[in-house]
């Protein structure tokens, strides 16, 4: 079931977050913490985008946050992945913009051949100077044909 979050989900939403990102970029481990995360969701994330999650029977597998055209957060539990999860989010995202760009990093090559599979073109790559963690990125852009 695909259903858009409350605040209420906010902790599940962050853990999916924590437990995804460090299973695909581990050279980021401990960059923040579970209370970080939470914060991060509660005043940043859930105030300014909308936020929707797949759940597995009761368990929330994956997540997606998006606002004006831009993906801001998408990640699905690695015991998910591969089952349509992350798919199924972004096209909530796609149905309610005729374009979105989003940013991820260039050496987390399973999100580009995802984005770029589900036609996203890669539209810039920088050092990371930009970003919190300064690893080089890419941004990429989709586009309702």
């Amino acid at each position: 079931m695909v259903r858009q979050l409350a605040l209420t989900d906010m902790g599940a939403a962050a853990q999916v977050h924590r437990v995804a990102f460090d299973q695909a970029m581990p050279w980021l481990v401990g960059l923040h913490t579970p209370e970080e995360d939470r914060w991060f969701y509660r005043e940043r994330v859930f105030p300014t985008c909308r936020v929707w999650g797949r759940f597995d029977d009761d368990v929330l597998s994956g997540i997606i946050a998006f606002r004006d055209g831009w993906v801001e957060q998408l990640y699905v539990l690695p015991t998910a992945q591969g089952r349509g999860v992350g798919t199924e989010l972004l096209d909530v995202a796609k149905a309610a913009a005729d374009r979105l760009e989003l940013w991820t990093f260039q050496r987390n090559a399973p999100a580009r051949r995802f984005y770029e599979a589900r036609d996203f073109a890669l539209v810039e790559q920088t050092g990371g100077a930009r970003n919190e963690e300064k690893e080089p990125d890419v941004r990429y852009l989709w586009t309702r044909r």
